[in-house]
């Protein structure tokens, strides 16, 4: 059963979380003091229940409480052993933990159970951070709140800070919480009402001082040029850079991307003050952990042609590289010996800013990439705000390096799970809304890849789509092959969700079955329009991208047995799907200085969950064999070697396997799934 101190505190979190004035995702954590039974004596004991490392306030569930006996707790101030050992006591904290301990206690766990307040809230507000990263925030803090909050100067967080704090609130009865230097807002209350109250405050009135006192222009004037580009040119824009911008973000380890042209990018990237304060960086750990502690920024206008933006992109990434790897050899001599810290994890961009276009964020799946263009909104948030009341003065390089390369976070990194094999890869599923491409599109979503679902059926393509997950995971888009126009459209939506494209699979299809005098040149056209010449327009659109984006990729082709079997009464059907087959085999020997493997899957027989065969194609072929449509998945299996039945899910399993690691050096194959059909045997 849940105490009633944690389960006010999750309903607190819940609130504060859903909102995002209050904080950023996984941003902040809060905590509530209260009376527990100790599991071995059956007495009472006091206790702490706070948000766990890595949870999110929003979403905060009682699994992501950690709970530790306050006695243990600040018992711990008598082995403190100094700020130059603190990280020490993160691991003592697994000392405290009561029972089973719940969720990992996080970095900020001292700061709640040293501070003599049965409620504590620790935010990132924008508004917050604003004043806390003004060069006048402490004159600032005590203009606007009096001595209801107090000014606490940049301190990493960790035990010291939780000492510090608990100093103050100590020396500061009249105090409600305080603004932390360089970071955020720290509130606390008697009760859990009082302490969301408290933090509402804080956040409140420093953002009705913002409005009331800051200036209107804090980012500067319009550079001429700068502003953005109409919707439908912007867009345009940046799904041709797309790719590009994900193969320089990719250059040392493969990233999914997100793109937003929200207003508040825009308009950022159209001031003049764009460079200078971007060269900051961001100042809030939460912030620049995500997206690096400073972007690239394109520094042209948003009447650059493409061409002139890709390749000043290409110099600045060089640029950029260089100055990562200067700013990582500097500052891990400066703070400690080389040795001490982990080595340089990439010193490629999170996050590009392109001027009259918008922004595009990197991460190691959507989410992450999704989260780090969102933190990077909020650090333009703290930015404007600080401007517009100050000079924007975030914490040092040599403290944001501190933190980037933290012991504490670097653990963090080598306790996340091993990532599937198909993580980072962005797929396209052509007729993917049903039957083979269906399973194929699910069967890659399990094992880590973004999936696009695209269909004629645009509503039939989004609700396969939300099977699969949320729009971190897959979206549904429309395509109708046959069409130069709409499939470059899909390729489009697909670069802009996720940053580019690195597996197509051509399996939009359908089938007439007719003898020869009685299949019509339309029936014909149509076969071969979207079968033949629909693989050939999305092969060609895909590789655009897969060739700028340089870093290989993957084109599947759904053929056919009959691709390479006589069958009866198939003219048109067999006939463009040879001509499929041979498109592997072209496309392979052209595609590959690329990088770009090309192999194709010869199915037969896929009864059960098929869109061709539910669209009258079974009862053609049960009545060619003079059998019953339901039993021509059975009569199927037993012409085959195996007499076993194929399924959509064996096709999903041989796009799987042609994709993955094992065969990374195989390209112009056919895969038979057909449980094993001689006349096909390819030779």
């Amino acid at each position: 059963m849940t105490n009633q101190a944690a389960a006010d505190l999750i309903a607190r979190s819940n609130r504060l979380g859903a909102d995002p004035k209050n904080t950023n995702y996984a941003g902040g954590n809060t905590s509530a003091k209260g009376t527990g039974t100790d599991p071995v004596t059956g007495e009472p004991v006091e206790l702490m229940w706070v948000k766990g490392s890595g949870g999110d306030l929003g979403t905060l569930t009682e699994q992501g409480l950690a709970v530790l006996r306050l006695d243990r707790l600040r018992d711990l101030v008598a082995v403190y052993p100094g700020v130059e050992r603190e990280d020490e006591m993160v691991a003592a904290f697994d000392y405290t933990l009561h029972g089973k301990g719940g969720a990992a206690p996080s970095i900020d766990t001292a700061m709640h159970g040293l501070v003599n307040a049965a409620h504590v809230d620790h935010l990132h507000p924008d508004t917050g951070i604003a004043i806390a990263t003004s060069a006048d925030g402490e004159e600032l803090t005590a203009k606007i709140f009096g001595d209801r909050v107090v000014w606490v100067p940049w301190r990493r967080p960790g035990f010291q800070l939780g000492l510090d704090i608990a100093g103050i609130k100590a020396a500061n009865p009249q105090a409600i919480g305080c603004i932390l230097g360089g970071h955020g807002i720290t509130a606390w209350g008697g009760t859990s009402e009082e302490s969301e109250r408290n933090s509402l405050w804080i956040i409140d009135t420093a953002a009705a001082y913002l409005a009331e006192h800051g200036k209107a222009d804090p980012f500067g004037a319009v550079v001429p040029g700068y502003e953005a580009l109409p919707e439908v040119e912007r867009r345009a824009k940046a799904a041709a850079l797309a790719p590009t911008i994900r193969g320089l973000a990719s250059y040392d380890r493969p990233q999914v991307g997100h793109f937003t042209d929200a207003d508040v990018v825009l308009e950022f990237c159209s001031r003049e003050k764009l460079a200078p304060l971007a060269a900051l960086g961001t100042s809030c750990p939460d912030h620049f952990l995500r997206t690096k502690v400073k972007p690239l920024v394109l520094d042209l206008p948003a009447s650059a042609s493409v061409e002139e933006s890709i390749a000043r992109l290409k110099e600045l990434h060089e640029q950029y590289r260089a100055d990562y790897q200067t700013y990582y050899d500097a500052h891990a001599v400066s703070t400690g010996s080389t040795g001490s810290w982990p080595a340089i994890r990439g010193a490629d961009p999170a996050i590009v800013l392109v001027p009259g276009v918008g922004m595009f964020s990197f991460g190691a799946n959507k989410q992450t990439a999704r989260v780090a263009g969102e933190f990077y909104v909020n650090a333009i948030n703290v930015m404007r705000g600080a401007e517009s009341v100050s000079t924007y003065a975030p914490i040092s390089d040599d403290e944001k390096f501190r933190i980037e390369y933290w012991a504490l976070e670097e653990a963090k990194l080598q306790r996340m799970p091993k990532p599937k094999t198909h993580a980072t890869r962005v797929a396209l599923v052509t007729g993917a809304a049903s039957g083979i491409g269906k399973a194929i599109a699910a069967r890659l979503a399990a094992e880590g890849a973004c999936v696009v679902i695209a269909d004629l059926d645009l509503e039939k393509a989004q609700a396969a789509a939300a099977e699969l997950g949320d729009t971190d995971v897959a979206i549904g888009v429309q395509a109708n092959v046959t069409d130069a126009a709409a499939v470059q459209a899909a390729i489009d939506d697909a670069v802009l969700a996720f940053g580019g494209l690195d597996l197509v699979v051509n399996n939009a299809g359908l089938s007439l079955s007719k003898p020869l005098l009685e299949t019509t040149e339309a029936d014909w056209d149509l076969q071969h329009d979207v079968m033949a010449k629909g693989s050939f327009l999305v092969s060609k659109a895909a590789a655009r991208v897969l060739i700028d984006q340089g870093l290989g990729g993957d084109i599947i082709y759904i053929s056919s047995k009959n691709s390479v079997f006589a069958g009866p009464n198939n003219i048109a059907y067999s006939a463009t799907k040879a001509d499929q087959a041979h498109q592997v085999r072209l496309l392979a020997v052209e595609l590959g200085e690329y990088g770009i493997k090309v192999n194709g899957i010869n199915p037969d027989g896929v009864v059960r969950g098929s869109g061709i065969f539910a669209s009258g194609w079974g009862a053609n072929r049960a009545k060619t064999y003079g059998i019953e449509e339901e039993d021509l998945g059975t009569f199927y299996a037993q012409r085959t070697i195996l007499k076993r039945e194929v399924l959509p899910e064996h096709v999903a399993n041989a796009v799987f396997v042609l994709t993955g690691p094992e065969l990374s050096h195989t390209t112009g194959l056919h895969v038979p799934v057909d449980a094993g059909v001689a006349a096909a045997f390819l030779r």
